[in-house]
């Protein structure tokens, strides 16, 4: 074969591949649905490849030009995404044609990700009778059982904290509050010591830095993920984080085996893994691996220490910024602590009204997942319209973009707690708020976060004064090579004692 040959041959697969990545190009503008041009290979996503843009960023740019319009379609590479923005069409795929829209749409790769079949990414077959048997862990009943645990990981922090006030330095605030959202994780899911707080060679904290920390091999991953889901499957196990599969799943196995061996019985996590693989019959139409036990706990610790840490930095920030909002929710906290006679209690957080409106506050304007996305399970038409999806379609609701509506929320970026009263709150759509999605499949783990990451604001605000210093990241921008809404290089304040 001579060179011109080789050329040819080179060219004719370079324009099979163009032409396969461009294919779908027209599918909404032949279905008459507006939406931005996409560029060959990453659809939309050039932004966010290039690492310019955050996803969440991407999310509030595309929402704000296309929200007088109900909906829009995108391009993830070559496969056509719609956008809804209409609340009430919201509404129906979320809560009342749930069946429909029961599938998050999200693939699964046993192979490069022994532990990705979890809660959050099953398919409905697998995930209804998971969520289920796993619901019951997060019960108010058991929260009450958990919380003492949840108060012992606050003691251990405020005397870190103490540690750290008398130090006068900045602190970074989302490393504090990991630090202990691990600790309260270890404590009421797995019935374990994590020792984040008092001891820097944790390896369960170790281990959390190393699923979020944002680094070119993430990057690939992600990137190989989304656009090469064929090649992913086959090599993407050498992208995953070192060491992190291997050391929970000897966790959850060892654990385990001591729990049955010694009969220790906690109301946790851990306990309910038990229950479902001494009884696998209770699961119907579920092959209950070693793999699938392990990856239900993984998520919990992933999902659990991060969101609140990167929630309770994102309300530190604000508060920091606020003083007046700092003062009045520790006035409320001293107030409640005295009715108390000192002691925090389950009841205690959840009579806190303004640590409430706070903390909704903070997650209406930094909602940590900033999308939720589902897949059409059969061809569908919206109600009172005449838009029609197939079957397969995937679908994106552009929680951060919504959040951030002026016509939503007046004046978007102002900190405004009392957005939360009752009467706002009732004069809302419902699904003008979405941190932790709606409808059957939200997220399963809500109260508890809600729990975890108010404890935690308490303890911090209680007896100390969150300050901005030189390193305080002003304006605030998101890390664009992070999924989650999260800070660009850490939430660093300054943080002092103020004691009564």
């Amino acid at each position: 074969m001579d060179y011109f040959q080789i050329l040819c041959a080179i060219g004719a697969a370079f324009l099979a591949i163009y032409y396969y990545y461009i294919s779908t190009h027209d599918h909404w503008k032949n279905r008459g649905i507006p939406g931005p041009k996409p560029t060959v290979f990453v659809g939309n996503f050039l932004e966010i490849l290039t690492g310019k843009m955050s996803i969440s960023d991407k999310v509030k740019q595309l929402y704000d030009e296309y929200k007088r319009e109900p909906i829009f379609g995108i391009f993830e590479g070559r496969v056509p995404v719609l956008v809804i923005n209409d609340l009430n069409m919201i509404q129906d795929v979320l809560v009342s044609d749930f069946t429909v829209f029961a599938d998050r749409g999200f693939p699964i790769f046993p192979k490069a990700e022994p532990l990705g079949e979890h809660l959050f990414a099953l398919e409905p077959k697998r995930w209804r009778p998971l969520r289920m048997k796993l619901s019951p862990t997060f019960t108010s009943g058991r929260l009450k059982e958990m919380f003492p645990l949840v108060v012992e990981c606050a003691g251990n922090l405020e005397k870190y904290l103490d540690r750290v006030a008398k130090r006068n330095d900045p602190v970074e605030c989302r490393e504090v509050a990991a630090k202990f959202t691990t600790d309260v994780i270890g404590s009421c899911a797995f019935g374990i010591s994590m020792n984040a707080l008092s001891n820097e060679e944790s390896e369960f904290r170790k281990m959390g830095k190393r699923l979020f920390m944002p680094c070119l091999k993430q990057s690939l991953r992600d990137m190989c993920r989304q656009f090469m889901p064929f090649v992913y499957n086959q090599f993407g196990s050498a992208l995953q984080p070192e060491g992190v599969d291997q050391f929970l799943k000897n966790v959850v196995r060892d654990t385990m085996k001591y729990r049955e061996e010694n009969n220790i019985t906690r109301p946790d996590f851990i306990n309910t893994l038990i229950e479902l693989k001494n009884h696998p019959d209770k699961l119907e139409n579920v092959e209950l691996t070693n793999a699938l036990l392990t990856a239900q706990a993984f998520v919990f610790f992933a999902a659990g220490f991060e969101t609140s840490s990167t929630t309770m930095a994102h309300a530190l920030y604000e508060l920091a910024q606020h003083q007046d909002i700092q003062d009045k929710l520790r006035e409320e906290i001293r107030e409640t602590y005295q009715k108390n006679d000192g002691v925090l209690t389950y009841q205690a957080i959840k009579d806190m009204k303004y640590l409430d409106k706070v903390f909704k506050e903070t997650l209406r304007k930094y909602p940590v997942l900033p999308l939720l996305t589902r897949n059409a399970s059969e061809k569908y038409t919206f109600k009172g319209t005449k838009i029609t999806v197939e079957k397969g379609t995937k679908l994106w609701i552009p929680v951060y973009g919504i959040q951030k509506d002026p016509n939503v929320y007046p004046d978007p970026e102002n900190f405004d707690p009392e957005r939360f009263n009752d009467v706002a709150e009732a004069t809302r759509h419902p699904m003008a708020y979405l941190p932790f999605g709606s409808g059957p499949r939200n997220c399963i783990g809500s109260r508890f976060a809600y729990y975890q990451s108010k404890v935690g604001i308490t303890t911090i605000i209680r007896n100390h004064k969150v300050n901005l210093c030189e390193e305080t990241l002003m304006p605030y921008k998101s890390e664009p090579r992070l999924f989650l809404l999260a800070p660009r290089k850490g939430m660093y304040l300054k943080i002092t004692n103020c004691k009564a």
